[in-house]
């Protein structure tokens, strides 16, 4: 069973759904919830695992897209297996964060397994633990048909040099 940790509580459903694969996972995680929040973006943010229950994980993408999410975040650890469950599974983008989990494994090795994904199972790939990056590249994929968002996304963009402020 997953567990849904939080959401921003708006009056539209979530359009941006954010997978940590374990509790661990989880901190990195929710810094994408915490930028999402800011641009004003319903989504919801849960733990899931593709290797303990591959049925919940291939029931959440197969139905991501009628629930009404645009796009999904996920963590992506030693095996990369949530990203790519997830990717095989939905028509949405998928965009992975590779998470350094020292000493299993240095956070290069997760970035080299998320980006060398299969064949027809597309994982957008940013930084090691770069959950920041992650939910502000989603938010410009749903930016691209929401000109609310567009603005929200040009005035933090023009705040950036002030640093990032969460």
């Amino acid at each position: 069973m997953s567990e849904v940790v939080e959401g921003l509580a708006v009056e539209s459903p979530a359009v941006v759904g954010v997978l940590a694969a374990s509790p661990s996972e989880l901190p990195i995680m929710r810094q994408a919830g915490l930028i999402l929040e800011k641009l004003g973006i319903a989504h919801e943010v849960r733990i899931m695992s593709s290797s303990r229950n591959p049925d919940e994980v291939d029931l959440y993408a197969r139905t991501a897209f009628d629930r009404g999410l645009k796009v999904i975040v996920c963590s992506t650890g030693m095996s990369g297996h949530l990203a790519a469950a997830v990717a095989a599974r939905t028509v949405l983008p998928v965009i992975g964060v590779p998470i350094s989990s020292a000493p299993q494994m240095v956070g290069n090795e997760a970035l080299a397994i998320t980006a060398q994904m299969p064949t027809g199972v597309p994982v957008a790939t940013v930084g090691v633990d770069a959950s920041l990056n992650a939910a502000i590249l989603a938010a410009q994929i749903v930016g691209v048909a929401d000109p609310e968002v567009q603005a929200r996304l040009w005035k933090f963009k023009d705040h950036l040099g002030e640093g990032l402020k969460l």
